[in-house]
């Protein structure tokens, strides 16, 4: 396992596509604990890019956390901006998901009808008809 690598050009891809985005993880006082590591593996699986808030004043001590995290999660490092930092991890293939079982149907589809379709006013039997209204107005 270990840190995800892109090229040059997925990496400014992505930076096009976290432009936007709000931080999701706010690190807080205790640094990079294994909840804050849960909750950042969460929010990947859920969005593949997010951006990270670190409140760290030193900025070796933020790239060091955004290293450890990238290698703990096996994501790539994106971008790091001031306090924020932008990881990429691509979603699990449609394929390991696709293996589960799909829940049965719930309806099935009808058989085709066999020969000509009757059209409503045949499918009525001629005692069953009513005479059609009358037009014009004479009183």
């Amino acid at each position: 396992m270990g840190e995800l690598t892109l090229s040059r050009d997925e990496r400014l891809a992505l930076r096009r596509q976290a432009h936007h985005l709000n931080p999701v993880v706010l690190l807080g006082a205790a640094g990079l604990t294994e909840a804050v590591v849960k909750e950042i593996d969460r929010a990947l699986k859920a969005h593949e890019l997010i951006k990270i808030r670190v409140p760290a004043e030193d900025r070796e001590q933020r790239g060091a956390v955004f290293a450890e995290m990238a290698e703990r999660l096996d994501a790539a490092r994106i971008q790091m901006i001031g306090k924020l930092l932008v990881l990429f991890r691509p979603k699990p293939d449609e394929a390991a998901v696709a293996a589960k079982p799909s829940p049965p149907a719930k309806r099935r589809a009808r058989p085709a009808p066999a020969g000509r379709i009757k059209t409503r006013r045949e499918a009525i039997r001629p005692s069953e008809r009513r005479a059609p209204p009358r037009r014009g107005g004479g009183r």
